[in-house]
């Protein structure tokens, strides 16, 4: 799901992009997929659902994968093939520049240089602006926060019996 806000007058639309014509054009159609992805309730649809977690798993493989490569500092390793199955990339079952805006947050909170690139590359060909990238990564941002919280305060709980 595409990040989304309200305004006044003008219905759902992309947070923070500029009034330019191609901006308003991408976020008139990320405001639609946004409006397709989310059911009323605020939940996803079992496809987009099941998209989301697909993300999550793949990139939590590649993240690791295309990061410790990166770091280990020997270009060779870059020309090898990495050998992963991420079959879901190719066909996630939800628009592409949605998997891809979610791949890249994933990737953002995993800290992988490289695949932040890659997908960021993807989804800025794909018509997304900077300001709704930035959007996505300051989303993740705050999951991230939040999961760290309940997960230090789940840690420090005293035992139940």
């Amino acid at each position: 799901m595409t990040p989304t806000r309200s305004g006044p007058t003008s219905g759902p639309r992309t947070a923070l992009t500029s009034s330019t014509s191609r901006s308003s054009s991408v976020r008139t159609a990320s405001a639609r997929r946004a409006t397709r992805c989310a059911l009323p309730g605020g939940h996803l649809p079992a496809e987009a659902f099941e998209a989301a977690k697909g993300a999550a798993s793949v990139m939590a493989m590649n993240n690791v994968y295309y990061r410790a490569t990166h770091l280990i500092g020997d270009g060779t390793y870059a020309t090898l093939p990495a050998r992963l199955r991420m079959s879901i990339i190719g066909r996630p079952g939800v628009e592409k520049v949605d998997f891809e805006l979610w791949c890249l947050a994933v990737s953002a909170v995993n800290g992988c240089g490289r695949c932040l690139e890659s997908h960021e590359r993807v989804v800025r060909e794909a018509g997304l602006s900077r300001e709704l990238v930035q959007e996505a990564l300051r989303i993740a941002a705050v999951v991230n926060a939040v999961a760290a919280t309940l997960d230090a305060e789940a840690a420090l709980a005293p035992a139940t019996v």
